[in-house]
């Protein structure tokens, strides 16, 4: 009969050891680890620079791109904080912007049978319009200026079987908007709603300004159809003439917006 031979200290001590290592891996992973990941799974858009802290409590420098190749950036002032805090249950992850929120963003992150549930706490924020350039076309082009204003109100995404359901509004004002393809500043204040339902609707309006902007479109099977046009006010239509025509097809003195 062949006696079980038993595991010596040292090789107790050895396993402890490695695990060990690997708890305390987990635990305070390098918050570039974090960047490392972003700027593979956004193909080079979303950067997080000089990161710092932890994968789950840290902060950086947060800067767009318009993907490889582009040359066009656009870094938000100040930093961006995160906790992220793991569970057998549902994840929750917090994030300030101390440039642009008076309070952090709290998302809840579950997951779901095929899928996974984000749901977004209502909130306010405040972005320069200046951050929208580094996206590339034809943001670089335009180079927006002025104040974004965001507000969200119980906005879920949901993703099953490949497809995404998206619940609650998000509302976008752009306000007192300027360019540098026109001398009139600003052109004008804008909303861009979004209400979730099947399908998702959105919507563009005009709050105030020489550019007039209208339209409304649908998110159907992952595919944006979007219909709009922008026209000036009579007196300003030679100081606009540049930029309606990069916004859409000319069509006498409109230009038609047509997305999908």
């Amino acid at each position: 009969m062949k006696l079980r031979q038993k595991s010596t200290p040292w090789g107790w001590a050895l396993s402890g050891a490695l695990l060990g290592l690997l708890l305390s891996t987990a635990l305070f992973a390098p918050a570039r680890w974090l960047s490392s990941l972003l700027r593979q799974v956004s193909q080079g858009q979303l950067l997080l620079q000089d990161a710092r802290g932890t994968v789950w409590t840290g902060s950086a420098r947060v800067t767009v791109t318009g993907g490889p190749g582009s040359q066009e950036t656009a870094t938000l002032p100040g930093r961006l904080a995160w906790i992220f805090s793991p569970g057998l249950g549902p994840a929750r992850l917090q994030l300030h912007a101390d440039c642009c929120m008076q309070q952090a963003w709290a998302m809840r992150l579950q997951p779901r049978w095929n899928g996974f549930q984000v749901s977004l706490s209502d909130a306010q924020s405040q972005w320069p319009a200046k951050l929208l350039a580094g996206l590339g076309t034809p943001w670089n082009t335009i180079q927006p200026q002025g104040e974004l204003l965001l507000t969200t109100q119980g906005l879920t995404l949901a993703w099953a079987a490949g497809r995404l359901v998206l619940s609650g509004a998000a509302q976008l004002d752009a306000m007192n908007l300027s360019s540098h393809l026109s001398t009139l500043r600003p052109m004008g204040s804008y909303r861009f709603s979004l209400t979730g339902g099947t399908p998702v609707s959105l919507a563009l309006t005009t709050l105030q300004g020489s550019l007039q902007l209208t339209g409304s479109g649908q998110w159907v099977g992952g595919q944006l159809r979007f219909n709009g046009e922008a026209s000036a006010v009579p007196q300003h239509q030679a100081a606009l003439s540049n930029l309606l025509n990069l916004i859409g097809r000319r069509n006498g003195a409109r230009s038609i917006i047509k997305v999908g």
